[in-house]
């Protein structure tokens, strides 16, 4: 094993997921640092961001977790040490792992799935010390903070994968994205370095402000105009638009469905109105529409994605900052909807 210059610390602060009344709880705790095996990174988190999907894992609505699981996805840092086989890293790189630790290159399998970190069985990045395989890690641009790149591979990779590998976003599109969270405005971020317009729905007229001053075409405030879908198309000429980034779920398919163009793309992502759609979807056949199942993405497609970004000077959207002791009280801010972009933690 190499490592830095300074010595590696024995020891780590993590929270794990513990049994409480209802769903599970964080429990903080100091226990003994990982060691990288041959092939495997030691690496120091400096910053995890939250997404929706971790606010489920503690609810325990996401199916069985496994008891001191440590939770959350996404996280940022720096190489600490690497096993006697890693030819790639070296102490010092600043590192992104990969949502799917096992999902490196091609196409997903569902065999994927239970390397998703932090949930199920596989532990995430709440901790200031964790290990990775090598090739389950990307490069931090040079252009971004760690805290920023934290906040990139679950919610931005979505967005791409979604947009510009499913998709096929190109010039002169447009995109409907529901909410100003993560996997929305990077989406917006996105489709505008395309060249696409997007349509950005909420509910505070706040928060549309803002996304028109971060480069939205227009806004639908989706509380006083319920017929949101209607607004769409006419906002597009009423052709509706060619991509819509569907965050909502059964709640909100069905006027997804109306505000698709003909040829147009829907991405699948969402669950925020509940589990299991109940649409009809003989309109999608009629226009020649496509569903596409987005989840997140490989390894190879975070690195181009990262590339992207570097190149296009897109910067992640942070709401707000939370201490590491100030883990449960991050959880409690993206449970209440108010954020818009990005909660980070810094460790």
């Amino acid at each position: 094993m190499t490592d830095s210059s300074q010595s590696i610390a024995t020891t780590r602060r993590a929270y794990r997921l513990t049994p409480a009344d209802r769903g599970l709880r964080l429990q903080q705790v100091r226990e003994a640092a990982p060691t990288p095996g041959p092939n495997e990174v030691l690496v120091g988190i400096e910053a995890v961001s939250l997404n929706y999907r971790d606010l489920l894992v503690l609810r325990g609505e996401l199916g069985p977790v496994r008891e001191g699981l440590i939770p959350l996805s996404d996280g940022a840092g720096r190489v600490v040490a690497t096993g006697v086989d890693v030819t790639r890293w070296r102490a010092g790189d600043r590192v992104a792992p990969t949502f799917y630790r096992d999902w490196v290159v091609g196409p997903y399998r569902e065999a994927y799935g239970p390397s998703a970190l932090g949930g199920g069985d596989t532990d995430g990045m709440l901790a200031d010390l964790v290990v990775v395989p090598e090739a389950s890690l990307a490069p931090v641009p040079d252009s971004l903070s760690l805290e920023e790149a934290a906040t990139l591979p679950c919610a931005a990779l979505t967005a791409w994968q979604a947009l510009v590998v499913r998709g096929g976003l190109a010039v002169g599109d447009t995109l409907l994205v529901q909410g100003t969270g993560g996997v929305a405005l990077f989406g917006l971020q996105i489709a505008s370095a395309f060249g696409a317009k997007t349509i950005v729905l909420s509910s505070s007229d706040e928060k549309r402000e803002r996304a028109t001053k971060l480069g939205a075409f227009a806004t639908v405030n989706y509380r006083t105009t319920p017929d949101w879908d209607v607004e769409v198309r006419e906002l597009t000429g009423g052709l509706g638009v060619s991509h819509i980034l569907e965050l909502g779920g059964p709640d909100t398919f069905d006027r997804s469905l109306r505000a698709l163009a003909a040829w147009g793309h829907i991405a699948q992502i969402g669950v925020f109105t509940g589990f299991g759609p109940h649409s009809n979807l003989m309109r999608l056949q009629l226009i020649n529409g496509t569903i596409d199942g987005i989840n997140v993405g490989s390894a190879e497609q975070f690195e181009a994605m990262n590339a992207f970004l570097a190149e296009h000077l897109i910067r992640p959207v942070i709401d707000r900052t939370f201490s590491f002791d100030e883990t449960q009280a991050a959880y409690d801010e993206l449970a209440s909807g108010r954020h818009f972009g990005k909660l980070v933690i810094r460790l």
